[in-house]
């Protein structure tokens, strides 16, 4: 680990410390269903990741935005020819997501207050205000956070700001998140530490290339090998 000592340790939140994505597949395996007759399901898939693209610039990340991009999808494959019922339940289904209850990934529950025993502990999640707000408050974890930053993307000036306003600077601060794309590669660029714990589960927007040759690149299978990895 660094000669430099880590006091901040950043945390994404889907994925790395609840489920998220999981949900999102079991809900586009429905959208699927639902539009069978219209289209191959692999064609379908690619459409709507396209779509989900497209449309970060305007709607940003998460649920609602899914939700969107599914109704856009549903009237370009049928030539907006789509039944209203097939809209209704996209909705629904939409609806589904935001009321699920949060559940925490293994370790989690004990594993954060050890690590916030030891350094100051930032939420740092992307997505819909509103529901990152409620999954946090269902979660019970918010205590062990000294801050929550909920931001529209993740990028080099969004570690440096955070790392920065609630820490001693991104030098001293390791980010800690699932995705490739937007925990570790972004905060490398700031300066920062940045340790990969892998999900089964990974968008494809949210693919990259591990940066396995960078010096401050750590790679770990649990939570819980944190507590190990900063001695």
């Amino acid at each position: 680990m660094p000669h430099s000592p880590i006091t901040t340790l950043g945390l994404d939140a889907d994925d790395t410390l609840w489920h998220n994505e999981r949900f999102f597949k079991l809900t586009e395996a429905r959208f699927r269903e639902l539009l069978a007759d219209h289209a191959d399901p692999d064609h379908l898939g690619e459409r709507l990741l396209a779509a989900e693209k497209r449309n970060l610039a305007f709607y940003g990340f998460g649920i609602k935005g899914f939700m969107l991009s599914m109704i856009e999808t549903a009237l370009d494959i049928t030539e907006r020819r789509v039944d209203q019922s097939v809209i209704a339940e996209i909705l629904d289904m939409g609806r589904e997501m935001l009321r699920h209850p949060v559940e925490t990934l293994p370790g989690v529950r004990e594993t954060l207050p050890l690590l916030a025993e030891r350094f100051r502990l930032i939420l740092i999640t992307k997505g819909d205000l509103f529901d990152q707000e409620r999954k946090l408050a269902q979660s019970g974890l918010g205590d062990l956070f000294e801050g929550v930053e909920i931001v529209s993307d993740k990028t080099a000036a969004t570690y440096a700001r955070v790392f920065t306003s609630h820490g001693t600077g991104p030098e001293h601060a390791a980010m800690v998140g699932n995705s490739l794309k937007s925990d570790i590669i972004p905060a490398l660029e700031a300066g920062a530490w940045a340790v990969h714990i892998p999900h089964e589960l990974t968008w494809d927007y949210e693919k990259a290339l591990p940066p396995v040759d960078h010096p401050r690149f750590y790679a770990v299978e649990s939570l819980r090998e944190l507590v190990t990895l900063f001695d």
